[in-house]
């Protein structure tokens, strides 16, 4: 326990907690203040300046990261007939109808994402109370219930991350591991930051970026410098 906390207290060492770093140097800094045997998440926690008690002010969303997670994902899809066929030919790892909503009922949850087409949402809302806790509740406004579901699979597949503000105004999503390149880390957090920016509602008041902190799975935090990023997404 010595030894890790020893290179935790190294790893802090390295973080201004003051300063707000630009882009190139924040992931550059995240790579080196990972200190885990395991290949650790990198995240991004984003402080919003919006009231999500309010339904319109909400913000929420997804992005197909251009260089992926750097993990497998497995897909179970609900849909019948071609488009059964459909989900199975673009990769989903499980497809099926209500014999699949039987085997979740039943405790079978060996899938990462939830997939369906709109005809079978009367299905899966039987599953939500299963679901819904898991974040796994499929929802067309992230593209997770959709006619296209070859293109809704390949989405997953290729590394699609879903967002939503919480109660604190806070979004958490991740965008990569810390052995990615730092290019790859900035372009996916540049894709993601791009999403957010559109998504500001039309009734949020005053500064609606207020803060953005970048951190591995067991690292410390790190502040960007949100000029920068206003002045390239906002």
């Amino acid at each position: 326990m010595a030894h890790v906390a020893k290179k935790y207290k190294a790893a802090v060492a390295k973080v201004d907690r003051v300063k707000r770093y630009k882009l190139d140097e924040a992931m550059s800094l995240v790579k080196q203040t990972a200190t885990k045997k395991f290949d650790e998440t990198v995240d991004a926690a984003i402080n919003l300046g919006v009231d999500p008690k309010h339904a319109d002010q909400v913000v929420r969303g997804a992005v197909v990261l251009p260089h992926g997670m750097g993990k497998a994902v497995k897909i179970a899809v609900f849909a019948k007939g071609d488009k059964a066929r459909e989900a199975q030919e673009a990769g989903a790892d499980i497809v099926g109808a209500e014999d699949l909503a039987e085997k979740v009922q039943g405790g079978f949850m060996d899938f990462d994402k939830v997939l369906a087409t709109p005809d079978m949402m009367g299905v899966v809302g039987r599953l939500g109370k299963v679901l819904g806790p898991r974040g796994l509740m499929p929802n067309p406004k992230v593209g997770t219930v959709s006619a296209d579901i070859s293109r809704a699979v390949k989405e997953q597949k290729a590394g699609k991350v879903e967002f939503r503000v919480e109660k604190a105004g806070i979004v958490h999503v991740p965008f990569g591991k810390a052995s990615f390149d730092p290019e790859k880390l900035k372009a996916n957090f540049s894709a993601i930051m791009e999403i957010i920016y559109k998504a500001k509602p039309q009734t949020a008041k005053g500064v609606y970026v207020k803060n953005v902190t970048l951190s591995t799975t067991m690292g410390p935090g790190i502040k960007l410098d949100l000029a920068e990023l206003a002045a390239q997404h906002g």
